[in-house]
């Protein structure tokens, strides 16, 4: 416990600084300072006792000397370098908002003792960041005073880094001109301001085209950040910076502001990232290079197969799935998390692999051929941490679009068991791409279908189409187009039957057209072989047909109108179900309309219904034809003869052959 007395009499410094003796609180102050300095109990005593709320006023307090203020801003930056409960302590005083109104004094080193402490409380994992955003006018003072000095634009980078979380807060800063501010800092003869300047430019730019946009076509003396980032990615340039530049590259490219294509991205971002992951590297390097390189090429073909031939990258990434202990250099000194470095170094090579082998078929036979890689993916679904079973799933997945793999290596391997449990018991973040995955092993040539089959993907899917997300319902109608294509007719009934004909049906109303297509699929692929066609259509024709007529009439683009006559052309294909369609007049002058639409694709489609009506092998083809023809469809036909499109000649010329 702190005296409240010293030894020779006096009061103690709390006292002191509580008391209304202006003459003793710069001098306690002083004393106060240098007791809390590294020492957490300290902070803890000096807390309890009640000297936040007396350091708080004298800052708001203009006429309290300023030397006095400062010191204040100085202890108070001292306590939130305590624990989480000193800075919450902090935040709850009210702290915030009054060094932020501290900021707007004239005098330089009350400035920084007041940036300097937000900069602690900012960089905290619960900080409020909201707070620099509330008051319209803290973002232009901040940015106002970025250079004041080396101090401020360390300290205002790393608020602004660590407080730009949502694409709001990313207008926000650039809208009041925080890019044209920070570029002269990329080339501060400061270590401690480039980096945070780095991070800021990263942060602003993720995954936001127009602040991306705005960035590559800012200047500082003639040249454009994306050349100023590229100088510091230099090998002469410490290894965190080249790494740190090289994220900025990187958003900039996938915010659509530099071209993939670009020599900067192709030459010198890509190659950089591949380095990172090098064992010369610190494992926080190795993490974020992995990461950042599977997030470059992600969504570009090209640079995925630069990757895969630079500089044995498939080789370097398995060794992070085989890290036991430090086989490296570690960490930096300043990371202060306890880190499980193989949980980190497994998600982050999972992710990677899963990019680079997202599109060619010999990139994933090299990555498959990894030493146990299928066992590591398991594994990984089967772990506690969230962000390794991601990373496995993800892999997974980028795999799983391999005909060739999953008709062998997944059979030997029962990656669906792991999926199925990830899918039942797993957390809600994993369900877009879990689903994703399980779509892909439904494939009606994958060895894991009908396990999938027999350990509930059915209901596990039809459940996913209820859900809010649109992704999910996609995966979800997507899974069970695939479980029913070439399926048995039971198991066509019980993906009719659980997934019930009134959500069914109500999916062909859903706001997302690719929902809207695959509902669609599903329907067209249960319709599938003339016995179910026949069997499906007794028990549900009125509501196909009610759903075929709705979709025709509505306003749709081409592929979920031909779609839906591709429908028309399975149920015309049935013995028995022709009759919904010759029954119902609406439809047969709909199938007309569509023989002379403009567009070749539904005039096909159109026609190969006709052609399945009028089949002369079939039983009743004959009155089929005659009341066809007196539609005026066989003349229809005839005119089609003069089409310039070989498929669509074809299909008239067999329809018009059925006729007798």
């Amino acid at each position: 416990m702190l005296q409240t007395m010293d030894v020779d009499g006096r009061m103690g410094m709390v006292d002191s600084i509580l008391s209304e003796n202006k003459d003793k609180w710069l001098e306690s102050m002083i004393q106060v300072k240098n007791r809390v300095i590294g020492n957490n109990k300290q902070k803890d005593e000096i807390i309890h006792q009640g000297v936040i709320p007396r350091l708080l006023q004298w800052i708001i307090d203009e006429d309290i000397p300023v030397e006095l203020r400062t010191e204040s801003a100085i202890v108070l930056g001292s306590l939130a370098k305590g624990t989480t409960e000193n800075i919450n302590c902090l935040v709850d005083s009210g702290c915030v908002a009054v060094l932020l109104k501290g900021l707007s004094s004239n005098n330089i080193k009350f400035i920084e003792a007041c940036l300097r402490c937000l900069r602690t409380i900012f960089l905290s994992e619960n900080s409020p960041l909201e707070q620099i955003y509330q008051d319209h006018t803290v973002i232009p003072h901040l940015i106002n005073i970025l250079s004041k000095s080396f101090c401020t634009q360390e300290c205002i980078t790393t608020i602004f880094s660590n407080c730009c979380k949502t694409a709001d807060h990313q207008n926000a800063l650039s809208r009041n001109g925080a890019i044209a501010a920070l570029a002269p800092l990329l080339c501060s003869s400061s270590y401690k301001v480039q980096m945070p300047t780095l991070k800021c430019f990263a942060v602003l730019c993720y995954e936001n085209e127009t602040v991306s946009k705005a960035a590559a076509t800012a200047t500082y003396n003639g040249e454009s950040i994306p050349n100023l980032l590229l100088r510091l990615l230099s090998r002469d340039k410490p290894s965190e910076m080249q790494m740190a530049a090289a994220k900025c590259l990187t958003y900039l490219c996938r915010g659509g502001a530099i071209p993939t294509h670009c020599p900067t991205i192709q030459n010198k971002t890509l190659s950089t990232l591949i380095r990172m992951c090098k064992k010369d590297r610190t494992l926080e390097e190795n993490v974020e290079g992995a990461e950042t390189l599977a997030y470059l090429i992600e969504e570009d073909a090209n640079l995925q197969t630069l990757a895969s031939i630079s500089d044995h990258i498939i080789k370097t990434l398995a060794d992070y799935l085989r890290y036991t202990s430090v086989q490296q250099i570690n960490t930096r000194s300043t990371n202060r998390k306890v880190v499980n470095w193989s949980n980190e170094l497994k998600q982050a090579a999972f992710r990677a692999f899963a990019s680079v082998g997202a599109n060619d078929e010999e990139i994933r036979k090299k990555i498959i051929e990894t030493e146990n890689l299928m066992e590591h993916i398991v594994n990984g679904m089967n772990c506690s941490d969230l962000k390794v079973q991601m990373g496995a799933v993800r892999c997974l997945h980028s795999l799983s679009r391999s005909v060739q793999q999953l008709r062998t290596t997944f059979q030997d391997h029962t990656v669906w068991k792991p999926l199925m449990n990830l899918m039942n018991n797993g957390s809600k973040e994993l369900l877009p791409v879990a689903s994703s995955t399980l779509c892909n092993l439904l494939l009606e040539f994958s060895p894991g279908r009908e396990a999938c089959l027999e350990a509930g993907a059915i209901n596990i899917l039809a459940k996913l189409t209820s859900r809010s997300e649109g992704d999910l319902r996609l995966n979800g109608i997507w899974g069970l187009m695939n479980m029913a294509f070439q399926a048995d007719l039971s198991v066509k009934i019980q993906i009719v039957d659980v997934i019930g004909t009134e959500q069914l049906f109500r999916l062909l109303s859903d706001p997302d057209p690719a929902v809207l297509i695959k509902t669609l699929g599903l329907i067209r692929n249960l319709l599938a072989g003339r016995t179910d066609i026949d069997h499906l259509m007794k028990i549900y024709g009125s509501q196909i047909m009610q759903a075929v007529v709705f979709i025709l009439e509505g306003d749709h683009v081409v592929e979920i109108k031909e779609q839906t006559l591709c429908i028309l052309t399975n149920v015309a294909d049935g013995d028995e179900a022709k009759e919904f369609i010759m029954g119902n007049e609406d439809v047969l002058k709909k199938l007309m309309t569509y023989m002379l639409h403009t567009n070749v694709k539904l005039q096909i489609a159109a026609t190969s219904c006709i052609s399945n009506l009028v089949w002369n092998e079939q039983e009743g083809a004959y009155n089929r034809q005659a009341k066809l023809r007196d539609l005026g469809i066989q003349k229809l036909l005839q005119q089609l003869l003069s089409a310039n499109d070989a498929v669509l000649f074809d299909k008239v010329k067999t329809a018009l052959q059925q006729f007798t």
